[in-house]
């Protein structure tokens, strides 16, 4: 069940916009002040010893390099506004918002669970990934063209992430990477469908595949 863009121009009243304002703000404010970015990431220890529980949120809104604001923020443009004008504000929202905290909450379980007492984690990647694949879902004949050239499916692209991040977390060195957090990012969206839409992803894919 694939829906339809309205005309309303990009850069009309967006809360997806409006994200990637104060990202980039905090961004450049982290720049400047470094300890800000180890306050407002997420740290097992800060949590459970220093009660900074806001971390399960801030983390969303720090990045570690300019190419890692980048990656984010294109991401949240083209399928966040989409998302947002089929969806609404606010249940795009509450899609990005529960998903980065569904997304941080999984991720320091299992990094308490593991003893991982040094990892800060940051970054809006677990919430960008769920509004990929909540996009993929509303739109699944959407083409997005790899590199600007190679024209994929957008089922497809979720697929081919997922499948990147899976062996990336089971083979891969550590590169510093959150490859669980945006594995999580997939899984919340996955249920936002099933709960929300109540369909299956899979099954929204065949159908706009089989028209």
């Amino acid at each position: 069940m694939e829906k339809h863009l309205n005309n309303t121009s990009l850069f009309s009243k967006s809360a997806a916009l409006t994200l990637v304002a104060v990202n980039v703000v905090l961004f450049f404010l982290t720049e400047a002040l470094p300890s800000l970015r180890a306050y407002l990431s997420l740290n097992t220890v800060l949590i459970i010893r220093g009660r900074m529980y806001w971390q399960f949120i801030s983390y969303m809104f720090v990045h570690a390099s300019l190419m890692h604001l980048l990656g984010n923020m294109l991401g949240l443009v083209f399928f966040g506004t989409a998302v947002e004008r089929s969806l609404g504000t606010k249940q795009f929202l509450i899609l990005y918002f529960a998903s980065g905290l569904a997304s941080g909450a999984l991720s320091f379980a299992v990094y308490a669970a593991a003893g991982m007492s040094r990892v800060f984690l940051l970054g809006a990647s677990g919430a960008v990934y769920a509004v990929l694949l909540v996009f993929s879902v509303l739109f699944p004949r959407a083409l997005i063209y790899l590199w600007g050239i190679l024209p994929i499916p957008a089922p497809i692209l979720v697929s081919i992430f997922a499948l990147i991040e899976i062996f990336s977390q089971l083979f891969g060195a550590d590169s510093g990477i959150a490859h669980t957090t945006h594995l999580f990012g997939f899984a919340a969206a996955w249920l936002y469908v099933r709960i929300r839409m109540k369909k299956s992803p899979l099954g929204l894919w065949k159908e706009a595949y089989k028209k």
